[in-house]
């Protein structure tokens, strides 16, 4: 049985893009992660953002899904609005920044920087991609 996934790709009114910095190696990526038993990957994006960067967030779509078959994860991609909270720093996430399109730090994961020109090129729908 698959890891199910679930990360929130964010734009600010400019079209930056919020990243995490992970606490636990010096990457940057979308807020997210896995998606707990009787949970549906969208309350678990939610559920996430909330927990990593202190935002609530509404679900505005879904973007993508992505297979991970070196891992096994099945990994599901949102676009969020922000309603509420407090940006900031948790546990898990040890700085948060908006990036531009061409500002994305190069220790961003590449499976997320795919992600986010995912979200940047679909203006509507999704797609269904295989990721190294």
């Amino acid at each position: 049985m698959p890891t199910l996934g679930a990360f929130a790709v964010i734009f600010d009114s400019s079209g930056n893009v919020l990243l995490c910095h992970r606490t636990d190696r010096d990457m940057w990526n979308l807020p997210g992660g896995r998606v707990e038993l009787c949970e549906t990957p969208s309350d678990a994006v939610v559920r996430e953002v909330l927990e990593e960067v202190g935002l609530r967030v509404r679900v505005q779509r879904l973007l993508g899904i992505y297979s991970v078959p070196r891992k096994n994860d099945l990994v599901f991609s949102f676009q969020c609005a922000p309603i509420g909270g407090v940006l900031g720093t948790s546990d898990e996430a040890d700085r948060v920044a908006w990036f531009g399109r061409t500002s994305i730090p190069a220790n961003t994961l590449l499976r997320h920087i795919e992600r986010i020109e995912d979200a940047y090129a679909l203006a509507e729908g999704a797609c269904v991609k295989i990721q190294k």
